[in-house]
């Protein structure tokens, strides 16, 4: 069996078979951060979740189109540009880069196109207007534009398609404006909102009058320009499924720009949700986490990075500072292993181990069973362990298992970017302790390894001699 994965518009496990008819090219479409404030562990749960997509999909010789949109203009943004008291894009821009920073902290691959909402106002306009030609729009009084649901079910089109809605039960003919609504309810929603006095300048031209786009028009219109009005994968969190992604099928096939009955996104990926410590994260428990306070904590991106990959993407994460400290002790292992085989192959070009290879990509081809994978890698570390332990481990082999570890990183992203320099002083006073040693001088043996402890080094003496180390 080939690659599979959940699809939420189905609601089953699916053959992933991508619209290129050579089965090559994929287009991938992820649902970017908001930038007016600094993004939160959870947000980053689900882009390190699509990078793992991207990269297993790279993995299996697909050829990616990786889209990830950034939401420059909402009510949020607004609200804190008016506080402020600054230009919109002075604003935003701040938060963008924060957030670049972080998503290369977390060593995620920067998506080929990170289209911003302000820079598609005019595809936007273009697309509502194809919705107001085919009657499932509508201009209110205030010069506001709605998407309405009444219509757009009377064409044969049905609402509802991610997620079970009880239309009996829920709140239907309502007219929301703003860019969330409850959950409990279900409304025609904006596609553009009329200039009102608390958007101060933050405003654009339009057939009708001035205003700025709503929040699920800016996906769909940044798609389309990207990859096209069909494409295989849209991710997000699972709780953008309603009413965000919901909203998006209907004004993005509304529109009617897809040919011989295919569907605006093939395959609808969902990922659950972060707690703390068994808590969903808030501020007012006192549980809510930006990367930049795990940093400034001592942890790493990779050890988040680690840890965000320990459970399915379908079930919720329960971060807890145990998890990142047992993602510390898992990285150690990994690069202790590495390490060994570094002191004993002697081949830098080979190709790595097709057996182990199969058996992690069996595990990832099953919607992504990344605890499977784990235990792949972790069974075979400790099988080569017992190897070198029993001095079993030629150099050849030593490499193609040094081989077949880069190849699996190249999925899971969490190994050292490159091999660290030891400085001079370090080897000297490592190389001061060794003829120390060899003198029988333990006691400046002992001091000198204290010496390079307090530098942040231990030495670990191995028959193949000294092993420096940083702590």
């Amino acid at each position: 069996m080939g690659l599979r994965f959940f699809n939420t518009l189905s609601r089953r496990v699916e053959e992933f078979t991508p619209l290129d008819p050579a089965g090559k090219r994929v287009g991938m479409y992820c649902c970017g951060p908001t930038v007016y404030d600094f993004a939160h562990i959870g947000n980053f749960r689900t882009f390190v979740f699509a990078d793992l997509v991207r990269r297993y999909l790279e993995f299996k010789q697909y050829q990616v189109c990786h889209v990830m949109n950034i939401t420059d203009v909402d009510d949020k943004i607004i609200a804190r540009v008016n506080q402020e008291g600054i230009k919109l894009d002075e604003f935003t821009k701040r938060y963008e880069n924060a957030f670049f920073e972080d998503f290369s902290t977390l060593n995620c691959l920067r998506p080929h196109f990170t289209p911003r909402a302000t820079e598609h106002i005019q595809e936007m306009i273009d697309l509502i207007q194809k919705l107001l030609d085919r009657g499932i729009a509508y201009r209110a009084v205030d010069g506001s534009v709605y998407f309405s649901i009444e219509k757009y079910v009377q064409m044969g089109y049905k609402y509802g398609q991610l997620t079970n809605l009880n239309f009996d039960q829920m709140r239907p003919g309502a007219r929301i404006k703003s860019d969330e609504y409850a959950k409990e309810s279900f409304a025609d929603f904006a596609l553009w909102k009329a200039r009102t006095p608390d958007d101060g300048n933050v405003f654009w031209k339009s057939p009708w009058g001035e205003g700025r786009p709503g929040w699920h028009i800016e996906c769909s219109a940044m798609s389309f320009k990207h990859l096209g009005p069909s494409f295989d994968i849209h991710l997000g969190g699972e709780d953008l499924a309603f009413p965000h992604h919901e909203d998006e099928i209907a004004q993005s096939e509304g529109a009617g720009l897809q040919s011989n009955n295919t569907r605006f996104v093939r395959y609808w990926l969902h990922g659950a949700h972060l707690l703390v410590e068994g808590k969903k994260m808030s501020k007012s428990l006192g549980n809510f986490y930006t990367l930049r306070d795990l940093i400034k904590r001592g942890y790493s991106g990779r050890e988040i990075r680690f840890l965000m990959l320990t459970a399915h993407y379908r079930d919720p994460l329960n971060f807890t500072f145990d998890g990142l400290n047992a993602a510390r002790a898992s990285l150690t292992r990994i690069d202790d292993f590495l390490l060994k085989l570094r002191e004993i192959k002697s081949l830098d070009s080979v190709e790595p181990d097709k057996a182990v290879l199969s058996q992690f990509e069996a595990a990832l081809d099953n919607d992504l069973n990344i605890s499977a994978a784990w235990a792949v890698i972790f069974d075979w570390i400790r099988d080569v362990n017992k190897m070198i332990s029993n001095n079993e481990l030629t150099s050849a082999t030593a490499a193609v298992a040094e081989a077949t570890w880069r190849r699996m990183d190249e999925v899971l992203g969490v190994g050292r970017q490159t091999t660290e320099l030891i400085p001079q002083e370090i080897l000297d006073l490592a190389n001061a302790r060794q003829k120390a040693r060899e003198q029988k001088d333990f006691k400046t043996a002992d001091q000198l390894r204290n010496e390079l402890r307090q530098k942040g080094w231990i030495v670990e003496d191995t028959s193949r001699g000294p092993r420096l180390k940083r702590i």
